[in-house]
């Protein structure tokens, strides 16, 4: 059969149990053929300080999830959650995966079978496997949800769905916890990995349903809130690689500016002027459209929030 694989799922978590309960009930599902190569496997679950009775509901269901380890810590956001998962995971390879994903019955044979394959064409591990992430707000049943063009992800190394080797991520030096607020630790890392000479490997079939609440108009100060922070860790991002590639990831050029100061007519289409667009939408059940609608304001807001960071920066 070749070499075996155990796979270590790394989950951080804080306050997401309904939601967390469907992504682990999926992963004790897994459907494996005759010759796989995994070994085993376990899913490793870092609550992240969690006040919403996620330890207590974990310890209570131990028995319906055999391979579930547990470990805690106070909250200090997901790199840290990422990072304790690493440590303590048994296996050599992890899956990185969030706790509002719900996988497939064949999640984990897809990365093994891809993990096979890029061994055997690139002769090395040097790589990691990308699964699918499609977005649904459908709680009832994610895993029914189409693909949509708004799905495709052009990330290098993103922590939604991707499978790797354990030594890989501690040569890296493994998540940085700098990224305190919302965004770009898992990017950071993935330039990090391809400095080592890492590829990406696509795995269409390993496939996960990222789950979250239909858009709402209460939603908006949130998400506003998230760009901003968004803009700050970009610029704490470029300070660590000062790199026209970063730049452009992290949305810090004239094109940029341009472009979402002329989509948003200089800052006239803002979460005050579109709110009656967005309420019809919503309410004719578009929510969806509705929010790729405010994604033109709020990619404004997270424009300024990187220039701002970066003036604040430089002063």
């Amino acid at each position: 059969m070749g070499e075996v694989v155990f796979f270590s799922v790394v989950i951080p978590t804080y306050n997401r149990k309904p939601i967390l309960e469907k992504c682990l009930k999926a992963l004790e599902m897994q459907k494996l053929s005759a010759s796989t190569a995994v070994e085993d496997y376990e899913v490793v679950v870092v609550d992240d300080g969690s006040t919403d009775g996620t330890l207590q509901w974990l310890e209570e269901c131990k028995n319906k999830f055999p391979h579930v380890q547990v470990f805690e810590q106070n909250h200090q956001g997901p790199s840290a959650a990422r990072n304790l998962g690493v440590v303590q995971a048994k296996g050599d390879t992890i899956i990185f995966i969030d706790s509002d994903l719900v996988v497939t019955e064949v999640f984990l044979q897809s990365h093994a079978d891809a993990l096979v394959d890029g061994k055997n064409k690139l002769g090395s591990d040097k790589f990691f496997t990308y699964g699918a992430v499609i977005n649904t707000a459908n709680f009832e049943n994610p895993t029914s949800e189409p693909y949509k063009i708004t799905d495709f992800s052009r990330a290098f190394f993103a922590t939604g769905n991707v499978a790797i080797a354990k030594h890989w991520l501690v040569e890296a030096g493994l998540f940085d916890t700098e990224f305190q607020l919302y965004g770009w630790e898992d990017l950071e890392l993935g330039v990090r990995l391809k400095n080592l000479g890492l590829v990406l490997i696509k795995c269409p079939q390993a496939v996960g349903y990222h789950w979250h609440p239909a858009f709402s108009i209460d939603e908006i100060p949130s998400l506003i809130d998230k760009e901003i922070q968004r803009g700050k860790m970009g610029v704490l991002f470029y300070q660590k690689h000062p790199t026209w590639e970063v730049r452009l990831m992290i949305q810090m050029t004239l094109l940029h500016k341009i472009l979402w100061g002329t989509l948003t007519l200089n800052g006239f289409l803002n979460e005050r002027t579109m709110l009656p667009i967005l309420k019809w939408l919503i309410s004719i059940g578009q929510s969806q459209l509705a929010l790729e609608l405010a994604r033109i304001f709020l990619n404004w807001y997270n424009v300024k929030g990187v220039y701002q960071a970066y003036a604040e920066m430089q002063g």
